[in-house]
């Protein structure tokens, strides 16, 4: 069974520290990157990796988008929960 699921922007203050960093995808300085970030989530979503962790995350994973201040754009970073087991088996997978 598939669950369809779509990123949610994450708000700083929703952030918790169990939260598990799943991807960060760094962008160029651009004038919306809100508009810019979809294409590479999408890409992400649609990944191996990507399609595991929307299956077995225990809500819905959660992007933000950040400055980089290293190369004056942007940082897309993807977060989320996995309960233990499945926390286990993505470390050992995909990291």
């Amino acid at each position: 069974m598939t669950t369809n699921h779509s990123l949610a922007y994450l708000h700083q203050w929703q952030y918790n520290s169990a939260m598990i960093l799943f991807k960060e995808i760094a962008m160029g300085d651009v004038e919306d990157p809100e508009l810019y970030a979809a294409v590479p989530i999408l890409d992400w979503q649609k990944s191996e990796q990507g399609q595991w962790v929307m299956e077995h995350a225990v809500e819905p994973p959660s992007f933000r988008i950040v400055t980089n201040f290293e190369t004056y754009g942007y940082k897309i970073q993807i977060y989320g929960n996995l309960n233990e087991p499945d926390e286990i088996i993505y470390r050992l997978k995909y990291t």
